[in-house]
């Protein structure tokens, strides 16, 4: 079966205390995907279960490697599911806090596209 696009979702996160590559990444993909709606994923493209659909997500962000994938995709309601992390994002200096359990000064941005595709013949 072929697959074919039907949206792509695009969507920023920050987390400003904690410094948690992860909150960041989650907020990236819930903000992608906060206000939309898909009816053609039943009207045009048949679809019986929102199950069926193929979410492929990509996320940018500062230290991926202490991204914890599984709550990244927890995000999404529905498909089936898989996450690509790579390096990118934004680190910006803000001011530690520590009844906030703050690390460091630093604020982490990720940048995030959700890919919806299906499948058909």
């Amino acid at each position: 079966m072929a697959r074919k696009r039907l949206i792509i979702e695009m969507g920023m996160g920050v987390d400003q205390h904690g410094q948690e590559p992860t909150v960041a990444a989650a907020r990236a993909v819930r903000n992608a995907i906060a206000n939309n709606a898909l009816p053609g994923v039943w009207e045009v493209a048949g679809l019986s279960d929102p199950n069926q659909m193929i979410v492929e997500v990509e996320v940018a962000v500062p230290y991926p490697e202490q991204v914890r994938k599984e709550e990244v995709l927890a995000v999404l309601p529905f498909g089936r599911k898989s996450l690509n992390v790579k390096f990118g994002g934004m680190v910006v200096q803000g001011r530690a806090i520590a009844g906030l359990n703050d690390k460091n000064d630093e604020m982490l941005i990720a940048v995030a596209a959700v890919t919806v595709l299906v499948e058909n013949e």
